[in-house]
């Protein structure tokens, strides 16, 4: 539990809570072992003996598994899974029907945050999530129980060149709109979200790097008094994604 890097190495990833350790089972993500208290193993042994693979079951009771984890576990719950191979870029828009809706992210730092946004992506039909080289993986046990399970079901990817992927993604016809409050950006009731495009987030603290922005085509902004500079990260995709959604129909 304490060693989150090396599970990132391992391609591991650890799903916390009865909600979201039920939809790691009823999901397609390899699962390789579980940790619950017996009572949990009678609820959810018809979905264990579901899973195609063989999954390594550990019972124990709460208070040994709290002195195992180092932090209090409210439903006493843990389940480890494995992260999916990557897909290309290609490969994730071939998948995605028209008018395509992606989101990207630009160096979040907070886990929580990110997986707030997950569950809006989710939410709100996104087809793919990209993941700039300076943001925290959206597979850290804190962002996974954020998401609560929304991770999932959301394509990721992750790229080592945030700008770089949204040059690609312009070649391929999809315009990337930043979530950005400066004086030339558009109104989001004045934006265009109709078409193929991806909406773009950026830090808690210092909103969009200079590269990632250049990168971008448009940008928009919510309306807001002057009291107030910005919304949360997750709060702004919520707005943005409603927006696109309510043009789409």
């Amino acid at each position: 539990m304490r060693r989150q890097f090396d599970h990132r190495e391992q391609g591991l990833f650890v799903a916390e809570g009865e909600k979201v350790v039920r939809r790691l089972l009823e999901s397609r993500f390899e699962v390789v072992s579980v940790l619950l208290p017996a009572n949990w193993l009678v609820e959810l042994g018809p979905l264990l003996r579901a899973r195609p693979e063989d999954v390594a079951v550990f019972v124990a009771e709460k208070k040994l598994l709290e002195t195992l984890t180092g932090f209090s576990m409210y439903q006493g719950l843990l389940a480890v899974g494995r992260v999916p191979p990557p897909l290309s870029l290609a490969a994730l828009l071939r998948r995605s029907p028209q008018p395509r809706l992606l989101a990207a992210v630009d160096g979040l730092s907070s886990a929580e945050n990110l997986g707030a946004l997950v569950r809006n992506c989710a939410a709100f039909g996104v087809q793919t999530l990209l993941v700039g080289e300076t943001s925290v993986t959206p597979f850290l046990r804190r962002a996974v129980r954020s998401s609560m399970g929304a991770i999932f079901h959301l394509p990721v990817l992750e790229t080592s060149s945030l700008a770089g992927t949204l040059a690609q993604l312009r070649a391929h016809g999809v315009r990337s709109i930043a979530a950005h409050p400066r004086a030339q950006a558009r109104l989001l009731s004045a934006t265009d979200f109709s078409g193929d495009c991806c909406l773009v987030f950026g830090s808690e603290g210092y909103g969009l790097s200079p590269a990632v922005l250049a990168a971008c085509q448009e940008a928009a902004a919510i309306p807001m008094p002057p009291s107030v500079d910005s919304l949360n990260v997750g709060s702004a995709a919520a707005v943005f994604l409603y927006e696109a959604n309510r043009q789409r129909k």
